[in-house]
């Protein structure tokens, strides 16, 4: 008598039962997070002030930043913060206000602030489009647990992408505070999801891979890309 699928998750040890648990947890729990990012940068205009010459935030002579809206406002405050100087992974062993270690990517951080000015600026509309459409792919893919993979790597490379442009983002005059560490975690918890699918665990990827997996062994290519994305 072949066992249910219900009867195989019963009998598995309490520490996996936990750890099957925990990913799931993890998943929809960021699935979550770019669900709640989406609705202030809606297209066409994706939240910005005017949805035909996009407005981004600028900073004046003095340093003062001229916030825009939405979209805008991020893609401008990245641009600005790619010229500070910025430390990543900081920590201060004894609370007295000087880092005891702190990685720096001041390359990195250039090399965004160039992509930025050069590429997603003057093409706003299409990386607006882009952005959007990766974060609800993203949502989707993680809620569901469908493809799950590829939503973990994209949430990785976004993750990446906003540590880069915008963790550490510090300006009180303008109620500008980005705790660093919060895009750090974004960065870890995608990484996890990355090297543990979390679909394969009640998500559609357990269907999905019962599928495949017959046509991967018959050499299918399609089917073998599908199969690596769950």
């Amino acid at each position: 008598m072949t066992r249910s699928r219900t009867d195989e998750v019963m009998a598995l040890p309490a520490t996996e039962y936990v750890r099957r648990l925990t990913l799931v947890v993890c998943r929809l729990g960021l699935a979550f997070l770019f669900f709640s990012q989406l609705f202030w940068k809606l297209p066409p205009h994706f939240g910005c002030p005017d949805g035909h010459s996009f407005v981004f935030t600028t900073a004046d002579s003095d340093g003062t930043a001229k916030r825009s809206t939405g979209l805008c406002d991020w893609i401008g405050i990245e641009s600005i913060w790619a010229h500070h100087e910025r430390s990543f992974f900081v920590i201060d062993l004894d609370n007295d206000g000087k880092p005891d270690f702190a990685l720096h990517l001041r390359w990195l951080v250039r090399l965004n602030g160039w992509f930025v000015d050069s590429v997603v600026m003057p093409h706003f509309r299409l990386f607006g489009w882009l952005i959007f459409a990766t974060e609800a792919f993203i949502a989707l893919s993680l809620f569901f647990g469908i493809l799950s993979r590829l939503g973990a790597v994209l949430s990785l490379l976004l993750s990446v992408q906003l540590m880069l442009g915008i963790a550490g983002a510090s300006d009180p005059a303008i109620g500008l505070q980005e705790w660093e560490w919060s895009y750090h975690l974004m960065v870890l918890l995608s990484l996890v999801l990355v090297g543990s699918p979390s679909g394969r665990l009640f998500g559609f990827d357990a269907l999905l891979r019962r599928r495949l997996l017959p046509l991967t062994a018959r050499g299918n290519h399609a089917a073998r890309l599908a199969l690596s994305l769950t």
